[in-house]
């Protein structure tokens, strides 16, 4: 009862004024005495994190944590691709010649989720993959590849559900949902698109990371509520390692391919 109760802290729904009202508790002072149940509900490892627990004011700020430098280590290999979250790898694949892809008996169409059809053909027969967090993991998102941001942009307003059930019944959420997307050319002038996939009728997604140059595992943003990241990848420039599988947990740094 207890995890449903935080789930829809965290998930929301798509009510804009339940949205702000569970945003504005999750933020206030009171809600601290939710946190150590929330903790333990969820099985969150206090070694890993910044503070000790009792100095988080807040859900909220429990819930955007910082963790420990030495928490995630970045794989240097210099070719490799990271996870650039804590999350569950759930579905990994290759996009169609029609700029599309199938998610949960869904089709999505490049072109909606990137907000036009020229930014869509770059990816023509390339790789997507989907990562989903859960309300347990560590909420903020990192570089899976270094490289140059040669775009920033956001679309959609309304956000739903992008868990397992929102992915099912929603009307393609990975593509209608406030997102915000950070393009980036690497170094052999191939591109690759994080799209950072809000949840919620409030903004959820928030940038930190400012500048032109982007270091595979600093830090790029983090989410404040449920969230989703789609990764986009040209044609050609990312193979997948052995061991992916989906589902399959995955956390900031693991290496998930090469280029």
């Amino acid at each position: 009862m207890k995890k449903k109760i935080y789930q829809s802290f965290v998930e929301l729904s798509g009510n804009r004024f339940n949205s702000y009202l569970l945003k504005a508790f999750t933020k206030s002072k009171i809600s601290k005495i939710l946190n150590k149940s929330f903790v333990k509900v969820y099985n969150i490892d206090e070694k890993e994190m910044e503070k000790p627990l009792h100095e988080y004011k807040s859900l909220q700020e429990l819930f955007i944590r910082n963790l420990k430098d030495e928490a995630r280590p970045i794989d240097q290999g210099p070719n490799s691709v990271v996870s650039p979250v804590d999350g569950i790898l759930a579905n990994v694949g290759e996009i169609t010649d029609k700029c599309t892809f199938h998610v949960k008996n869904q089709d999505y169409s490049l072109s909606e989720m990137l907000g036009n059809k020229k930014r869509a053909e770059k990816y023509k027969n390339g790789t997507y993959i989907i990562l989903y967090l859960s309300p347990s993991h560590y909420h903020r998102i990192h570089t899976p590849v270094s490289g140059t941001v040669v775009g920033k942009w956001a679309l959609g307003n309304k956000s739903y559900p992008v868990n397992e059930l929102g992915l099912k019944l929603g009307k393609r959420p990975l593509s209608k949902n406030f997102r915000f997307i950070t393009e980036v050319r690497l170094h052999n002038e191939k591109h690759y698109a994080l799209v950072k996939v809000g949840a919620m009728n409030v903004n959820s997604i928030h940038p930190t990371f400012k500048g032109d140059e982007v270091e595979k595992g600093k830090e790029m943003g983090y989410f404040s509520f449920g969230s989703t990241v789609v990764l986009l990848f040209e044609n050609n420039t990312i193979t997948l390692v052995d061991s992916i599988k989906t589902p399959m947990d995955v956390k900031v740094g693991m290496k998930i391919g090469s280029f």
